[in-house]
């Protein structure tokens, strides 16, 4: 996994892999790294202006409500039944409207610079993609962003039935773009995401989405010489 943060290792075996071909596709998480989110339901409360409630059945029933989320960012199951299930697993403590009013809450705004950054990297003549796992509910606001909109292709967990980390989702943007798997640079907020797309070999970083996005992935394009 090639990430400057802590816990992950760049090796040497690595480096040499990845100065072997040009980068030709940099493909994008879309929230935490170029749309700023809620870190927790407990902020999304907040940003809903909802009390938190915290309980024993809450936190014991996390597992639970991950596997609905997954759910959902497939386009297995529509929102009121997302919410009318992570209700019923909590006992009634946040009602399906309550639920729902969080779930819209979740999205913050664009982080700086980040517009930017997509234009010069367009004008450095690579392509660009966003892989993200999201719901329909949130993607029809998501398309909305200026960022988003300067990318050229949009590839999300509920149309492509397929959901981050699993091994499929990266090898369909590849199908689907024509891309191999060593021509694409992919920079994601979580760790599991960006370990799963190293193992189909894949350029894959870790982005700090608590500070500037748009800085870090500048960086690394440059330090791969990617960008002048």
């Amino acid at each position: 996994m090639r990430r400057h943060s802590p816990g992950v290792l760049r090796t040497a075996a690595a480096v040499v892999s990845v100065a072997s071909s040009p980068i030709r596709l940099v493909c994008f998480d879309l929230g935490g790294v170029v749309i700023r989110i809620c870190r927790s339901w407990n902020e999304a409360c907040v940003a809903a202006g909802m009390p938190v409630r915290e309980t024993e059945l809450w936190r014991r029933t996390h597992p639970d409500r991950l596997r609905e989320v997954a759910e959902f960012q497939t386009g297995r199951i529509d929102a009121p039944t997302f919410a009318a299930r992570l209700s019923e697993q909590v006992a009634g403590l946040y009602s399906p409207a309550e639920v729902l009013d969080v779930h819209h809450a979740w999205m913050l705004d664009e982080y700086p610079g980040i517009g930017e950054l997509i234009d010069r990297v367009h004008d450095a003549g690579l392509d660009t993609a966003a892989l993200s796992n999201t719901s329909h509910d949130h993607w029809v606001r998501i398309v909305g962003y200026p960022a988003v909109k300067r990318l050229r292709h949009l590839l999300a967990s509920h149309l492509l039935g397929l959901h981050k980390p699993d091994p499929l989702i990266y090898r369909r943007l590849q199908e689907q773009l024509g891309y191999r798997a060593d021509e694409i640079i992919f920079f994601d907020d979580t760790q599991e995401n960006v370990i799963a797309a190293d193992a189909v070999g894949w350029r894959a970083h870790l982005i700090d989405p608590q500070t500037d996005t748009a800085g870090q992935i500048t960086a690394i394009l440059r330090e791969e010489s990617a960008l002048g």
